[in-house]
C-alpha cells in the first residue's frame, strides 16, 4: 500500500532514534566525530599542475582523452555530463571503459545528447545514455562510440562477473508526471545492461525486476551472483537483487530492501557507531515496478532503514562498501561497509565504516572504488569550489589524492585497468575522462 511522504517523513523521524546506543558507543561516536586521528599523508602533498587541470602527488601523471565534443569512431561526438563508468580488460592489454552521462531532456544549447537514431532509444525524447571507449597499454584512446541511448539522468552503475556494464537512470518521470526537465514518451527509473563487447548501440531493455526507483549504482557478489543497489534520496534505501536466472537479467528475479533487525525504520544519518557491526535482513519489495515512485515506501513499511543519498558502491573480498553522500552528523558523509552471510538466506552484517568529521577531510563521497593496493577512492561531489579524490586506508584513515584544479566540478566514475597501475576518472563537466598513473607503491 502506498502511503503519503509527508506520512512517510513523519515515520522515518521517528525511526531515528530506534537505536539505543550503551554509553560506550556514544563516547566512540562522539571521538569519530570531532575527527580524531582521521588523517594520514596518503602519497605527500599535491603538486600544482602548470596545465591547471589536475593536481596529484609527486611522480604521477595524466593524460586527458575523450573530451565533451570530440568526434568519436562511429561518427558521433562525445556527449556531455561523464558520469559513472567501469573498466573491463581488453584484447592485447588493452581496456575497456563504459562510460555513464548523465544528460537530460531540457539541458540548455552547448550540452550534447547522447546521439541515436529515434529506433534505436529507449525514449526519443531523452538525450542520456552510454559511450565504451578501448584504450591501449600505453594509455592511448583507440576507439570509442555510443552503446546506449534514449535513457534518462544515467548518473553511476556497474560492472558484472558476464562482462556488462549496468547503467542506472537517476529519475523516475513518466509520460503522465514528466517532472520538470521536459515531457517523456516512457516511463523511466530503471537499470539497462550494455556488453561490453558492444561497438554500436544495443536494444535497450529497461531490467524492471531490479525496481523503478532512483538508481545511482551497482555491484554484484561474484559468489552468488546477487546484486546491490543504492538509491540516491534523501530517504532511499539499500536495495538487493537476486536473479532468477545469473547473467539473464531480464529472466527477472526479487527485490529487497535491508533491515537492521534491532533497529526497524531506522534513519541511519544520526548517532550511528562507527565501526560496530549490525545484523540485517532483506525484506521483499511486492511491486518493484509500480505506477508511482513508492518503492522505498514499500521497503520502509517492512522496517527497512534509510540512508542519506545513497551513491557509490564497490565490491572487495567478500565486502561492498557503499557511500551516504550527505549522511552523518554534519551532513558531510558516510561510508558503510556490508557484509552479506554465506547464502541469500542469511542476512549478513552492516556497519558504518566512517564518516566525515569536516569538509576539508571529506565533503559528499560519490562514485567509489577498491583500488589494488587496497584502499578506498571516493570521487567528492561537495557543493564547494573544491572537489577532490581521497582515499581511505583499512584503517579509516583518509588523505587527498588529486584535486580539480581546473573548475568546480565533481570527479565521477573512478576504476582501475585491470594490472592495477593505472587509475581512470572523469571531471563531469565540461566532460573529460582521464588516465593516472605513478609510483602506487609509495603511499605511507
Amino acid at each position: 500500500m502506498a502511503v503519503s511522504r509527508r506520512h512517510f517523513l513523519t515515520m522515518a523521524a521517528m525511526g531515528t532514534g530506534a537505536l539505543l546506543l550503551p554509553q560506550g558507543l556514544q563516547l566512540l561516536y562522539q571521538r569519530a566525530a570531532q575527527g580524531q586521528s582521521v588523517q594520514t599523508k596518503g602519497f605527500g602533498s599535491l603538486v600544482k599542475d602548470p596545465q591547471g587541470i589536475l593536481d596529484l602527488p609527486p611522480g604521477f601523471q595524466y593524460r586527458v582523452f575523450s573530451k565533451l565534443g570530440d568526434p568519436m569512431s562511429d561518427g558521433y561526438r562525445v556527449p556531455s555530463l561523464h558520469d559513472g563508468m567501469a573498466s573491463f580488460p581488453g584484447a592485447n592489454g588493452t581496456t575497456i571503459l563504459v562510460r555513464n552521462h548523465e544528460v537530460y531532456p531540457g539541458l540548455p544549447s552547448g550540452f550534447r545528447p547522447v546521439q541515436a537514431r529515434p529506433d534505436q532509444k529507449y525514449d526519443p525524447l531523452c538525450p542520456g545514455g552510454t559511450t565504451t571507449l578501448v584504450v591501449s597499454k600505453d594509455r592511448q584512446l583507440i576507439q570509442d562510440c555510443s552503446t546506449l541511448a534514449g535513457t534518462y539522468r544515467n548518473c553511476a552503475g556497474g560492472s558484472t562477473p558476464w562482462k556488462t556494464w549496468i547503467s542506472c537512470e537517476e529519475n523516475v518521470s513518466t509520460p503522465e508526471n514528466p517532472g520538470r526537465h521536459g515531457p517523456v514518451q516512457k516511463r523511466h527509473g530503471y537499470n539497462f545492461e550494455v556488453p561490453i563487447a558492444a561497438r554500436g548501440l544495443v536494444t535497450p531493455i529497461p531490467l524492471k525486476a531490479m525496481g523503478r526507483f532512483q538508481h545511482e549504482a551497482i555491484a554484484v557478489d561474484p559468489q552468488t551472483n546477487i546484486i546491490y543497489q543504492t538509491e540516491d534520496r534523501g530517504d532511499g534505501l539499500f536495495y538487493r537483487f537476486i536473479p532468477n536466472k545469473p547473467g539473464d537479467l531480464p529472466a527477472g528475479g526479487t527485490l529487497q530492501a535491508l533491515k537492521i533487525k534491532s533497529a526497524p525504520k531506522i534513519n541511519t544519518r544520526l548517532n550511528f557507531p562507527v565501526g560496530r557491526s549490525f545484523d540485517v535482513e532483506w525484506v521483499d519489495i511486492p511491486e518493484p515496478d509500480p505506477a508511482d515512485d513508492t518503492v522505498r515506501f514499500q521497503g520502509f513499511n517492512k522496517g527497512a532503514a534509510l540512508f542519506t543519498r545513497g551513491e557509490g558502491i564497490c565490491y572487495s573480498k567478500g565486502e561492498f562498501y557503499f557511500t551516504a553522500t550527505s549522511g552523518g552528523t554534519k551532513r558531510l558523509g558516510q561510508i558503510w561497509r556490508y557484509r552479506p552471510g554465506a547464502t541469500a538466506d542469511q542476512g549478513g552484517t552492516l556497519e558504518l565504516f566512517v564518516e566525515s568529521p569536516d569538509k576539508g577531510v571529506l565533503n559528499y563521497p560519490d562514485n567509489i572504488v577498491m583500488a589494488p593496493f587496497g584502499d578506498l577512492i571516493c570521487c567528492e561531489d561537495g557543493e564547494d569550489e573544491i572537489n577532490r579524490l581521497v582515499g581511505v586506508t583499512p584503517q579509516g584513515r583518509m588523505y587527498t589524492f588529486a584535486l580539480n584544479a581546473l573548475n568546480s566540478q565533481e570527479f565521477a566514475g573512478v576504476c582501475f585497468s585491470a594490472d592495477g597501475q593505472t587509475m581512470f576518472v572523469n571531471i563531469y563537466h565540461p566532460g573529460m575522462t582521464f588516465a593516472i598513473w605513478g609510483p602506487w607503491t609509495t603511499r605511507t
